[in-house]
């Protein structure tokens, strides 16, 4: 047996698309994830407990079983309860819910990090509540969390290897199809390895910068 890099510049067009497809994946399962996150911390801290309640049930759901079984329930299970969706939406669906429910747990801590006589000041001036959680509370948390949000960011990444499962032609289904077309496990798998690596180490990157920069905006202000 000999490692034969042909097989991956032949099938360079089919790697291509699903490296495409799992960036476009991870781009909006996890900008949809940090919308349902925001509001489900906001709804849970600021609404009553019947509200609450239910939201307090779904993040548990979602952080305490595998991300696997809850794709098989969202597209095997969804046409019962009338949601035939196709692969790719149950993807991003089920990608956005699952990194919502930790994301959620992010936010709330954030905004519970945020001093409480602040928020007192702000009542006392007669800000009301929507505008304390955009212009005190978001600016100042946004700061702390910001590493927690790009650690879970990168770990959502990952997780789009999972939708081959529900036969989403992303980067990890397309391998695998060339693998067992070819029987090049080995050319395969590590060009899989090496793009999802370098893939992590670009978004870390991109990250860190980020955290720099938001932290010294924050010390101009501050001052």
């Amino acid at each position: 047996m000999t490692f034969n890099l042909a097989i991956l510049t032949d099938n360079w067009p089919l790697l291509l698309d699903g490296m495409l497809l799992t960036i476009f994946i991870w781009v909006v399962g996890t900008a949809i994830g940090l919308a349902i996150g925001l509001a489900v911390a906001v709804l849970q801290l600021f609404t009553n407990r019947w509200l609450a309640a239910p939201l307090t049930f779904y993040v548990s759901v979602m952080r305490g079983t595998p991300f696997l079984i809850q794709l098989f329930v969202i597209y095997y299970g969804g046409p019962f309860f009338g949601l035939d969706l196709t692969p790719l939406v149950a993807g991003v669906g089920g990608l956005a819910l699952y990194g919502g429910a930790y994301f959620s747990e992010i936010f709330r801590a954030g905004f519970l990090s945020v001093p409480p006589g602040q928020i007192e000041a702000a009542r006392m001036m007669g800000i009301s509540r929507i505008n304390i959680i955009r212009h005190v509370q978001l600016p100042q948390m946004l700061v702390i969390i910001l590493p927690a949000l790009a650690n879970m960011t990168v770990l959502l990444s990952k997780e789009t290897a999972v939708l081959s499962v529900i036969t989403v032609n992303e980067m990890t289904s397309v391998v695998q199809s060339i693998g067992s077309t070819t029987f090049a496990f080995a050319e395969t798998l590590l060009f899989l390895a090496v793009v999802y690596w370098a893939f992590l180490e670009i978004v870390t990157a991109l990250a860190r910068r980020l955290e720099k920069r938001v932290g010294r905006f924050t010390l101009r202000n501050q001052h």
